[in-house]
Protein backbone atom coordinates (compact mmCIF):
# COMPACT_ATOMS: atom_id res chain seq x y z
CA UNK A 1 0.00 0.00 0.00
CA UNK A 2 1.34 3.97 -0.48
CA UNK A 3 1.97 6.05 2.11
CA UNK A 4 -0.48 8.14 3.51
CA UNK A 5 -1.42 10.47 6.24
CA UNK A 6 -3.08 9.02 9.26
CA UNK A 7 -6.75 9.95 9.39
CA UNK A 8 -6.53 11.79 12.44
CA UNK A 9 -3.51 13.79 12.03
CA UNK A 10 -3.21 17.45 11.62
CA UNK A 11 0.65 17.85 10.56
CA UNK A 12 2.20 20.98 9.40
CA UNK A 13 4.85 22.00 7.16
CA UNK A 14 7.62 24.34 9.46
CA UNK A 15 9.05 25.58 6.33
CA UNK A 16 8.04 27.58 2.69
CA UNK A 17 6.22 25.23 0.16
CA UNK A 18 6.17 26.26 -3.65
CA UNK A 19 3.31 24.48 -5.55
CA UNK A 20 3.23 24.59 -9.70
CA UNK A 21 0.12 24.02 -11.71
CA UNK A 22 -0.41 24.78 -15.43
CA UNK A 23 -3.93 26.24 -14.34
CA UNK A 24 -5.71 27.71 -11.12
CA UNK A 25 -9.02 26.39 -11.65
CA UNK A 26 -11.63 28.04 -9.14
CA UNK A 27 -12.45 24.82 -7.63
CA UNK A 28 -8.62 24.15 -6.66
CA UNK A 29 -8.91 27.34 -4.85
CA UNK A 30 -9.90 26.23 -1.45
CA UNK A 31 -7.82 23.26 -1.19
CA UNK A 32 -5.15 25.75 -1.63
CA UNK A 33 -5.85 27.85 0.66
CA UNK A 34 -6.46 25.41 3.60
CA UNK A 35 -3.22 24.04 2.36
CA UNK A 36 -1.43 27.38 3.23
CA UNK A 37 -2.68 27.61 6.72
CA UNK A 38 -0.43 24.44 6.97
CA UNK A 39 2.96 25.93 5.93
CA UNK A 40 4.08 27.89 8.57
CA UNK A 41 6.44 29.19 6.23
CA UNK A 42 3.61 30.60 3.76
CA UNK A 43 2.58 28.68 0.37
CA UNK A 44 3.10 29.78 -3.19
CA UNK A 45 1.15 28.86 -6.29
CA UNK A 46 2.40 29.58 -9.54
CA UNK A 47 -0.01 28.78 -12.39
CA UNK A 48 -0.82 30.16 -15.91
CA UNK A 49 -3.97 30.72 -18.04
CA UNK A 50 -5.60 27.94 -20.04
CA UNK A 51 -7.15 27.96 -23.41
CA UNK A 52 -10.00 29.86 -24.25
CA UNK A 53 -11.15 25.87 -25.79
CA UNK A 54 -10.86 24.40 -22.70
CA UNK A 55 -13.31 26.21 -20.77
CA UNK A 56 -11.94 26.21 -17.92
CA UNK A 57 -13.26 28.92 -14.92
CA UNK A 58 -9.66 29.86 -13.70
CA UNK A 59 -9.58 31.90 -9.89
CA UNK A 60 -8.18 35.21 -10.16
CA UNK A 61 -6.46 35.10 -6.48
CA UNK A 62 -5.92 33.31 -3.53
CA UNK A 63 -7.17 34.65 0.18
CA UNK A 64 -3.86 32.76 2.02
CA UNK A 65 -1.32 31.40 -0.28
CA UNK A 66 0.45 33.93 -2.84
CA UNK A 67 -0.53 32.96 -6.39
CA UNK A 68 2.20 34.07 -8.81
CA UNK A 69 0.54 33.94 -12.62
CA UNK A 70 2.89 32.24 -15.01
CA UNK A 71 3.10 32.94 -18.77
CA UNK A 72 1.62 29.71 -20.39
CA UNK A 73 2.71 29.09 -24.14
CA UNK A 74 0.86 26.22 -25.50
CA UNK A 75 1.95 23.90 -28.10
CA UNK A 76 -1.32 21.98 -29.73
CA UNK A 77 -4.87 21.03 -28.20
CA UNK A 78 -4.27 20.13 -24.45
CA UNK A 79 -7.28 17.26 -25.03
CA UNK A 80 -4.95 15.72 -27.21
CA UNK A 81 -1.44 13.15 -26.44
CA UNK A 82 0.95 15.93 -28.02
CA UNK A 83 0.35 18.95 -26.61
CA UNK A 84 3.15 20.55 -25.04
CA UNK A 85 3.02 23.56 -22.52
CA UNK A 86 6.20 25.64 -21.11
CA UNK A 87 5.63 28.24 -18.74
CA UNK A 88 7.96 31.22 -18.86
CA UNK A 89 9.25 32.79 -15.61
CA UNK A 90 9.79 29.51 -13.44
CA UNK A 91 12.76 29.69 -12.16
CA UNK A 92 12.54 33.75 -11.32
CA UNK A 93 9.77 32.55 -9.14
CA UNK A 94 11.11 29.68 -7.64
CA UNK A 95 14.34 32.69 -6.56
CA UNK A 96 11.69 34.72 -5.27
CA UNK A 97 10.19 32.47 -3.15
CA UNK A 98 13.30 30.30 -2.11
CA UNK A 99 11.26 27.54 -0.84
CA UNK A 100 11.94 24.27 1.20
CA UNK A 101 10.03 22.11 -0.82
CA UNK A 102 8.25 21.85 -4.05
CA UNK A 103 5.28 19.83 -5.61
CA UNK A 104 4.48 20.17 -9.05
CA UNK A 105 2.59 18.89 -11.94
CA UNK A 106 4.37 15.31 -12.34
CA UNK A 107 3.56 15.58 -16.59
CA UNK A 108 6.14 15.60 -18.77
CA UNK A 109 4.62 17.54 -21.47
CA UNK A 110 4.69 20.31 -18.92
CA UNK A 111 8.31 21.47 -20.36
CA UNK A 112 9.65 24.15 -18.22
CA UNK A 113 8.96 21.52 -14.92
CA UNK A 114 12.16 19.87 -15.83
CA UNK A 115 13.64 23.36 -15.06
CA UNK A 116 12.33 23.73 -11.73
CA UNK A 117 13.27 20.21 -10.74
CA UNK A 118 16.88 21.19 -11.55
CA UNK A 119 16.97 24.05 -9.84
CA UNK A 120 15.74 22.43 -6.47
CA UNK A 121 18.28 19.45 -7.11
CA UNK A 122 21.03 21.96 -6.98
CA UNK A 123 19.97 23.21 -3.57
CA UNK A 124 19.48 19.93 -1.97
CA UNK A 125 15.98 20.03 -1.59
CA UNK A 126 12.68 17.75 -2.59
CA UNK A 127 10.16 17.47 -5.01
CA UNK A 128 7.02 15.87 -5.25
CA UNK A 129 5.07 15.21 -8.15
CA UNK A 130 1.17 15.62 -8.29
CA UNK A 131 -0.44 13.20 -10.34
CA UNK A 132 -3.65 11.06 -11.90
CA UNK A 133 -1.48 7.98 -12.62
CA UNK A 134 0.04 5.80 -15.11
CA UNK A 135 -1.89 4.55 -17.26
CA UNK A 136 -0.93 2.13 -20.17
CA UNK A 137 -0.06 4.61 -23.87
CA UNK A 138 -1.08 4.04 -27.27
CA UNK A 139 -0.21 5.29 -30.79
CA UNK A 140 3.03 4.87 -32.80
CA UNK A 141 4.72 7.07 -30.33
CA UNK A 142 3.76 4.64 -27.19
CA UNK A 143 7.58 3.94 -27.16
CA UNK A 144 9.43 7.82 -26.76
CA UNK A 145 6.21 9.07 -24.67
CA UNK A 146 6.98 5.91 -22.18
CA UNK A 147 10.43 6.34 -21.89
CA UNK A 148 9.85 10.20 -21.72
CA UNK A 149 7.30 9.45 -18.50
CA UNK A 150 9.46 7.33 -16.82
CA UNK A 151 12.43 9.46 -17.03
CA UNK A 152 10.83 12.04 -15.82
CA UNK A 153 9.05 10.26 -12.81
CA UNK A 154 12.51 9.10 -11.55
CA UNK A 155 13.75 12.69 -11.60
CA UNK A 156 11.58 13.24 -8.47
CA UNK A 157 11.89 12.32 -4.88
CA UNK A 158 8.74 11.17 -4.61
CA UNK A 159 5.14 10.99 -5.78
CA UNK A 160 1.69 11.70 -4.87
CA UNK A 161 -1.34 10.25 -6.57
CA UNK A 162 -4.71 11.59 -7.08
CA UNK A 163 -6.10 7.58 -6.03
CA UNK A 164 -5.23 4.42 -5.09
CA UNK A 165 -5.86 3.39 -8.26
CA UNK A 166 -3.13 6.12 -9.70
CA UNK A 167 -0.76 4.94 -6.94
CA UNK A 168 -0.64 1.29 -8.23
CA UNK A 169 -0.04 2.27 -11.35
CA UNK A 170 2.70 4.43 -10.28
CA UNK A 171 4.03 0.88 -8.46
CA UNK A 172 3.64 -0.97 -11.74
CA UNK A 173 5.68 1.53 -13.47
CA UNK A 174 8.66 0.26 -10.59
CA UNK A 175 8.84 3.83 -8.38
CA UNK A 176 10.04 3.03 -5.21
CA UNK A 177 6.75 2.26 -2.98
CA UNK A 178 8.06 4.11 0.25
CA UNK A 179 7.91 7.43 -2.14
CA UNK A 180 4.34 6.90 -3.37
CA UNK A 181 1.76 8.83 -1.34
CA UNK A 182 -2.22 8.41 -2.22
CA UNK A 183 -4.04 12.06 -1.06
CA UNK A 184 -6.95 11.06 -2.59
CA UNK A 185 -8.69 14.17 -5.09
CA UNK A 186 -11.16 16.01 -3.43
CA UNK A 187 -12.98 19.24 -4.18
CA UNK A 188 -15.08 19.86 -0.84
CA UNK A 189 -14.78 20.45 2.86
CA UNK A 190 -15.53 18.16 5.11
CA UNK A 191 -19.32 18.52 5.73
CA UNK A 192 -20.21 20.98 8.89
CA UNK A 193 -23.92 20.23 8.38
CA UNK A 194 -25.66 17.41 10.09
CA UNK A 195 -26.87 14.35 8.26
CA UNK A 196 -29.84 15.45 6.35
CA UNK A 197 -33.27 13.16 6.97
CA UNK A 198 -35.30 12.18 4.16
CA UNK A 199 -38.07 10.22 4.79
CA UNK A 200 -38.15 6.21 3.63
CA UNK A 201 -41.67 6.85 1.84
CA UNK A 202 -41.85 9.35 -1.19
CA UNK A 203 -45.06 11.84 -1.10
CA UNK A 204 -44.41 12.06 -4.67
CA UNK A 205 -41.73 11.40 -7.54
CA UNK A 206 -38.28 10.62 -6.21
CA UNK A 207 -36.06 13.16 -7.82
CA UNK A 208 -32.79 13.07 -9.71
CA UNK A 209 -30.15 15.84 -9.69
CA UNK A 210 -27.75 16.65 -12.25
CA UNK A 211 -25.06 19.36 -11.29
CA UNK A 212 -22.38 20.60 -13.64
CA UNK A 213 -21.67 22.37 -16.66
CA UNK A 214 -23.47 21.46 -20.31
CA UNK A 215 -21.33 20.05 -22.29
CA UNK A 216 -21.81 17.52 -25.27
CA UNK A 217 -19.46 15.14 -22.89
CA UNK A 218 -21.69 14.83 -20.02
CA UNK A 219 -23.99 12.92 -22.03
CA UNK A 220 -26.90 13.83 -20.46
CA UNK A 221 -29.04 12.05 -23.22
CA UNK A 222 -28.08 8.92 -21.74
CA UNK A 223 -30.01 10.21 -18.41
CA UNK A 224 -32.91 11.20 -20.38
CA UNK A 225 -32.98 7.46 -22.52
CA UNK A 226 -32.56 5.39 -18.97
CA UNK A 227 -35.79 7.61 -17.33
CA UNK A 228 -37.85 6.61 -20.23
CA UNK A 229 -37.17 3.24 -19.69
CA UNK A 230 -38.03 3.22 -16.60
CA UNK A 231 -41.13 1.32 -15.26
CA UNK A 232 -43.86 4.41 -14.56
CA UNK A 233 -44.38 3.93 -10.75
CA UNK A 234 -40.92 4.67 -10.29
CA UNK A 235 -39.77 7.79 -13.12
CA UNK A 236 -38.41 10.74 -11.16
CA UNK A 237 -38.29 14.38 -11.92
CA UNK A 238 -35.05 15.49 -13.12
CA UNK A 239 -33.57 18.62 -12.07
CA UNK A 240 -30.56 20.00 -14.19
CA UNK A 241 -28.66 22.52 -12.89
CA UNK A 242 -25.91 24.46 -14.56
CA UNK A 243 -25.49 25.66 -17.96
CA UNK A 244 -23.24 25.65 -21.03
CA UNK A 245 -22.97 25.15 -24.79
CA UNK A 246 -24.94 22.41 -25.30
CA UNK A 247 -27.75 23.50 -22.88
CA UNK A 248 -30.39 24.18 -26.35
CA UNK A 249 -29.31 20.75 -27.58
CA UNK A 250 -30.32 19.24 -24.39
CA UNK A 251 -33.48 21.03 -24.07
CA UNK A 252 -34.65 19.69 -27.14
CA UNK A 253 -33.70 16.34 -26.60
CA UNK A 254 -35.36 16.63 -22.88
CA UNK A 255 -38.78 17.50 -24.43
CA UNK A 256 -38.11 14.52 -27.17
CA UNK A 257 -37.09 12.21 -24.98
CA UNK A 258 -38.69 12.76 -21.63
CA UNK A 259 -40.32 15.71 -20.69
CA UNK A 260 -39.77 15.55 -17.15
CA UNK A 261 -37.15 17.59 -16.77
CA UNK A 262 -36.24 20.80 -15.19
CA UNK A 263 -33.43 22.71 -16.57
CA UNK A 264 -32.54 25.40 -13.41
CA UNK A 265 -29.50 27.31 -15.17
CA UNK A 266 -26.39 27.78 -13.67
CA UNK A 267 -26.30 27.99 -9.82
CA UNK A 268 -23.50 28.52 -7.36
CA UNK A 269 -21.91 28.46 -3.83
CA UNK A 270 -25.04 28.14 -1.07
CA UNK A 271 -27.69 28.82 -4.27
CA UNK A 272 -27.37 24.89 -5.04
CA UNK A 273 -28.28 24.29 -1.63
CA UNK A 274 -31.88 23.76 -2.38
CA UNK A 275 -31.45 21.29 -5.25
CA UNK A 276 -29.31 19.30 -3.52
CA UNK A 277 -31.61 19.09 -0.52
CA UNK A 278 -34.55 18.43 -2.91
CA UNK A 279 -33.15 15.41 -4.07
CA UNK A 280 -32.65 12.06 -3.79
CA UNK A 281 -29.85 10.97 -5.99
CA UNK A 282 -27.35 12.02 -7.98
CA UNK A 283 -26.57 10.87 -11.40
CA UNK A 284 -23.28 11.61 -13.84
CA UNK A 285 -23.76 10.05 -17.09
CA UNK A 286 -20.59 11.44 -18.38
CA UNK A 287 -17.20 12.91 -17.66
CA UNK A 288 -16.27 14.96 -14.83
CA UNK A 289 -17.51 14.85 -11.83
CA UNK A 290 -16.64 17.62 -9.37
CA UNK A 291 -20.00 17.78 -8.07
CA UNK A 292 -19.96 14.37 -6.59
CA UNK A 293 -18.48 14.98 -3.53
CA UNK A 294 -20.58 18.12 -2.86
CA UNK A 295 -23.54 15.59 -3.69
CA UNK A 296 -22.00 13.27 -1.18
CA UNK A 297 -21.75 15.86 1.58
CA UNK A 298 -25.61 16.20 1.19
CA UNK A 299 -26.15 12.30 1.58
CA UNK A 300 -27.08 11.69 -1.80
CA UNK A 301 -26.32 7.95 -3.02
CA UNK A 302 -24.72 8.55 -6.68
CA UNK A 303 -24.59 6.75 -10.50
CA UNK A 304 -21.24 8.01 -12.44
CA UNK A 305 -19.84 7.16 -15.21
CA UNK A 306 -16.06 5.48 -14.60
CA UNK A 307 -13.61 8.02 -15.16
CA UNK A 308 -9.52 8.42 -14.81
CA UNK A 309 -9.61 6.03 -11.19
CA UNK A 310 -9.96 9.23 -8.99
CA UNK A 311 -14.19 8.03 -8.74
CA UNK A 312 -12.39 4.59 -7.60
CA UNK A 313 -11.96 5.93 -3.61
CA UNK A 314 -15.29 7.69 -3.73
CA UNK A 315 -17.87 5.95 -5.29
CA UNK A 316 -18.60 2.56 -4.26
CA UNK A 317 -21.06 -0.81 -4.20
CA UNK A 318 -22.08 1.00 -0.56
CA UNK A 319 -23.16 4.87 -1.35
CA UNK A 320 -23.71 4.23 -5.53
CA UNK A 321 -23.01 3.04 -8.61
CA UNK A 322 -20.23 3.14 -11.23
CA UNK A 323 -20.89 2.30 -14.83
CA UNK A 324 -19.28 2.00 -18.45
CA UNK A 325 -18.92 5.48 -20.36
CA UNK A 326 -21.51 5.40 -22.90
CA UNK A 327 -23.39 2.26 -21.68
CA UNK A 328 -26.87 3.09 -22.00
CA UNK A 329 -28.42 -0.55 -20.85
CA UNK A 330 -26.18 -0.39 -17.88
CA UNK A 331 -26.67 3.34 -16.87
CA UNK A 332 -30.48 2.26 -17.37
CA UNK A 333 -30.35 -0.68 -14.74
CA UNK A 334 -28.19 1.43 -12.32
CA UNK A 335 -30.81 3.99 -12.20
CA UNK A 336 -33.91 1.13 -12.06
CA UNK A 337 -32.01 -0.57 -8.91
CA UNK A 338 -31.43 2.52 -7.35
CA UNK A 339 -35.36 3.82 -6.98
CA UNK A 340 -36.66 0.40 -6.82
CA UNK A 341 -35.80 0.65 -3.34
CA UNK A 342 -36.21 3.54 -1.42
CA UNK A 343 -34.99 2.74 2.12
CA UNK A 344 -31.52 1.01 1.24
CA UNK A 345 -31.33 4.64 -1.03
CA UNK A 346 -31.65 6.30 1.92
CA UNK A 347 -28.73 3.79 3.67
CA UNK A 348 -26.52 4.68 0.82
CA UNK A 349 -27.03 8.40 0.97
CA UNK A 350 -25.98 7.78 4.85
CA UNK A 351 -22.47 6.21 4.08
CA UNK A 352 -21.96 8.99 1.37
CA UNK A 353 -22.31 11.35 3.88
CA UNK A 354 -19.95 9.15 5.90
CA UNK A 355 -16.80 9.03 3.40
CA UNK A 356 -17.35 12.80 2.75
CA UNK A 357 -17.04 12.99 6.37
CA UNK A 358 -14.31 10.67 7.49
CA UNK A 359 -12.31 10.22 4.79
CA UNK A 360 -12.04 12.26 1.86
CA UNK A 361 -12.76 15.83 1.61
CA UNK A 362 -10.07 18.58 1.31
CA UNK A 363 -9.00 18.77 5.04
CA UNK A 364 -7.69 14.87 4.64
CA UNK A 365 -6.02 16.15 1.44
CA UNK A 366 -4.11 18.50 2.73
CA UNK A 367 -2.61 16.39 5.24
CA UNK A 368 -1.66 13.99 2.98
CA UNK A 369 0.17 16.22 1.11
CA UNK A 370 2.35 17.76 4.33
CA UNK A 371 2.58 13.95 5.44
CA UNK A 372 4.49 13.08 2.31
CA UNK A 373 6.59 16.38 2.13
CA UNK A 374 7.90 15.37 5.71
CA UNK A 375 8.35 12.16 4.72
CA UNK A 376 10.77 13.38 2.24
CA UNK A 377 12.38 16.05 4.50
CA UNK A 378 13.26 13.47 6.93
CA UNK A 379 15.07 12.16 4.40
CA UNK A 380 16.97 15.19 3.87
CA UNK A 381 19.48 17.14 5.05
CA UNK A 382 18.26 19.96 4.06
CA UNK A 383 17.10 22.50 7.30
CA UNK A 384 13.59 23.92 6.59
CA UNK A 385 13.86 26.01 9.95
CA UNK A 386 14.63 29.36 9.22
CA UNK A 387 16.08 32.07 11.26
Amino acid sequence: MPSSAPPSSHPSFPGRLALQQRVLPVYRAPFFDLLAGSCLGGLSVFAGQPLLVEGIASAESLNHAEYVPARNIHFGDPSTRFYLCWQRGVVDWLEKVDPDALILEANPRYLSNRKAIRWMKERGRPVLGWGLGAPPLGGILSPVRRRSRLSFLRSLDGILAYSQKGAAEYRALGLPPGRIFAATNSATPRPERPLPHRPDILDGPPVVLFVGRLQARKRLDILFQACAALPEEIRPRVLVVGDGPARPQFEALAEQLYPQVEFVGAKFGWDTEPYFERADLFALPGTGGLAVQQAMSYALPVIVAKGDGTQDDLVRPENGWQVTPGDQGAFTAALREALSDIPRLRHMGAESYRIVVEEINIEEMASSFIYAIMTLIGESSHDIYRI
